[in-house]
């Protein structure tokens, strides 16, 4: 004998079981829908402001490229104010103080570049910004400041023979050719990007005798 004599028990069951069970099975789908809704809704909300922040930042570029750094500057701190949950301010930033500098605004793009330091939503961009931070103070004379961002950033193996270069460039500047001749060599080991550079720096220091 089947569990149901008739359909009528059958409809009878149905009901009794969707008195017991309906609210909690509408309440269920409504929760489904609204969570997959407003996923939908937060996606496409994110999504739109990555396009905008993108295109921000090409703006930005654009402006970089034909040397106009007040513009830079100002696009900068537009994508700093409405986008910065997204990378494109730091990217921004560190245009930005190239461009400046490039410009002959050193204090400017020290300035950018420091302010990027505290913002930097990534170990690699602050590390980056710490390395052309103190090239900047090296290049301007700021020889103890130069040395105290080298101190303070090279904490990892990325921009490692970078940050030698720079320690050899400092050393050099205050005329202890030991201490250059080994940061340099650390710098070709470790691996600077500027291997044939750093070669000719070492070349170029005076012999050890």
């Amino acid at each position: 004998m089947s569990e149901y004599e008739t359909d009528d028990e059958k409809v009878e069951s149905i009901k009794k079981w969707w008195k017991e069970n309906g609210m909690s099975v509408v309440g269920g789908v409504a929760l489904g829908l609204a969570v997959v809704f407003g996923w939908r809704t937060w996606t496409d909300y994110r999504n739109g402001v990555g396009a905008q922040a993108s295109a921000a930042f090409e703006q930005l570029m654009v402006s970089a490229a034909a040397g106009e750094a007040e513009s830079t500057a100002k696009q900068a701190q537009l994508l700093d104010q409405q986008y910065g949950a997204t990378p494109y301010p730091a990217l921004g930033a560190l245009v930005a103080a190239r461009v400046l500098y490039e410009s002959g605004d050193a204090p400017g793009a020290m300035a950018a570049l420091q302010r990027l330091l505290v913002k930097a939503p990534d170990p690699a961009l602050t590390r980056l910004a710490a390395l052309r931070l103190a090239r900047i103070q090296l290049a301007q004379g700021q020889l103890d400041a130069a040395a105290a961002t080298v101190a303070a950033h090279d904490d990892g193996a990325a921009f490692a023979g970078d940050f030698a270069a720079v320690r050899g460039d400092l050393a050099a500047a205050r005329g202890d050719s030991a201490a250059a001749r080994a940061a340099y060599e650390k710098a070709i080991t470790a691996g600077t990007g500027l291997p044939q550079l750093i070669r000719l720096k070492l070349d170029n220091l005076p012999s050890a005798g």
